[in-house]
């Protein structure tokens, strides 16, 4: 192994077990680490869904603690794997879309459906391919490549001869033909899934980290709503956590690959709820609840550095061709040319590339030190573990979109007991996912609110409130 990756690897591996002790801070000092749920509390899940257990636990005979247990550690295990996945999805997504490093057309889901079938689409991919690898070589490479080389590097791929780089372009390919497959796959799914297929469509996929700003602004209108109708009230709202809060690289609506990696979502809540005034900046904590160690190292990075009195600048784009109605687009502009105003200042933003100059819409907001300071990650599998806090210390928000349809009905139970163990009593959990509710958890849905996101064609989405039970 090359000195240089056993290097990177050694300060991957270091950063990472940090994490494996980072909690919410408790009374006293003492900082109680996330824990696996426990036999007991899992057991009305289990009982409840016998059933549809994994094979694992159906066949432990006895199914008790001892049992629960080694299979908790190995299915925590397993999830964290499916991270590797969703970065050869990210990378993916860049060879579709990027713009940074090639001229050649972007190959959009109807591209992507034809990849295999068409010399035309077939050479697209061929050209990008080899200008990805161009760039990935390069040492002016962005750190957005750099990390993309650093995860090639880790599997074992290197760009030193043409042999090299031609296994390179032949992963880079199939993982195209990949995606296809399961997009076409996905297509034909949802054209008959009902309401709970459609909540656990991912549930076999790998675990993706791209992100953007439209679930922000369905999640401002439902603060909004839920201020309106007396469930949040002013000022109450202290303790927030975030779940799987995302690291924007290569969006997978359009070419973004000319900025740095970065994490949005937890500072557009922050913005949210001081601009609604139902939390006070002089008091509102937020926690990320992430299994990934690139978004935990991140913004890890990015505390320390307010710590230091360094702002944070996040880029703010959205393509303008993405198909949504008149009025859907009208609110979002709105907010988004408000977005960060509670917590920093409008920058002029980077310049995007040519070929997305005219459909990017782009802001740039340098969001002050002492707002940044105010975001902690934990490193957790929501699905598997919980912090046990004092009841002064739970949580009165929980946030979490595009997440929870990575996982079927059973890891969605176990999550939404976990949900609830951190929640204080009326505390309330908003996601854009149904999760699933055979099993009894303290954690009701509340209302749901439909958005109409598209006419042609029909694109809805659905946010969903869920409090917690005294």
């Amino acid at each position: 192994m090359p000195g240089q990756l056993r290097i990177a690897l050694s300060t991957l591996l270091l950063s990472a077990a940090a994490f494996a002790s980072s909690s919410l801070p408790e009374a006293g000092g003492q900082n109680p680490a996330p824990e696996f749920i426990s036999f007991d509390a899992a057991k009305p899940v289990l009982d409840k869904m016998a059933g549809v257990l994994p094979p694992a636990l159906k066949d432990a005979h006895p199914l008790d603690a001892s049992a629960w247990n080694a299979w908790v550690k190995s299915e925590d295990a397993e999830i964290r794997k499916r991270l590797e996945r969703g970065e050869e999805d990210t990378l993916t997504n860049l060879l579709r879309f990027g713009v940074t490093y090639t001229k050649e057309y972007r190959i959009d889901r109807e591209y992507l459906s034809r990849y295999g079938h068409s010399t035309l689409v077939d050479a697209f991919a061929q050209n990008r391919a080899n200008d990805l690898i161009r760039a990935l070589r390069s040492p002016s490479a962005n750190p957005g490549m750099k990390e993309m080389r650093s995860f090639l590097q880790r599997k074992g791929f290197s760009f030193e001869t043409p042999a090299d780089r031609a296994r390179v372009k032949k992963y880079l390919l199939e993982n195209l033909a990949r995606m296809r497959d399961e997009f076409n796959a996905y297509r034909e799914k949802i054209k008959k899934a009902g309401e709970t297929e459609l909540s656990e469509l991912y549930s076999d996929r790998g675990i993706s980290l791209d992100t953007n700003l439209w679930p922000d602004y369905d999640l401002d209108q439902q603060f909004q709503k839920l201020l309106d109708t007396g469930v949040l009230k002013p000022g109450r709202v202290r303790r927030v956590a975030v779940v799987g809060p995302g690291l924007d690289f290569a969006n997978k609506e359009t070419g973004n690959d000319y900025y740095a990696p970065q994490t949005t979502q937890p500072f557009a809540m922050i913005d949210s709820l001081l601009r609604l005034k139902v939390a006070d900046a002089s008091s509102l904590e937020l926690y990320t609840l992430d299994l990934s160690p690139l978004v935990n190292i991140h913004v890890q990075r990015i505390h320390k550095a307010a710590l230091a009195a360094q702002p944070y600048t996040v880029q703010l784009t959205w393509n303008s061709t993405v198909p949504r109605t008149p009025d859907y687009l009208s609110g979002f502009n709105a907010y988004w040319r408000a977005w960060g105003s509670q917590i920093g200042a409008e920058v002029p933003p980077l310049p995007p590339p040519a070929a997305t100059a005219a459909e990017l819409k782009v802001r740039a907001v340098k969001i002050r030190p002492d707002i940044v300071a105010r975001v902690s990650p934990v490193d957790m599998n929501i699905v598997l573990q919980r912090v046990s806090i004092s009841p002064d210390k739970q949580f009165d928000l929980i946030i979490g979109t595009n997440i929870f349809i990575y996982y079927d009905a059973f890891e969605q139970s176990l999550a939404r007991a976990n949900l609830a163990s951190m929640l204080k009593p009326g505390g309330l959990v908003l996601t854009n996912e149904l999760l699933a509710d055979a099993v009894p958890s303290k954690l009701p849905e509340l209302s749901r609110t439909n958005i109409t996101l598209s006419t042609d064609p029909l694109i809805t989405q659905i946010i969903f409130c869920y409090r917690r039970e005294p």
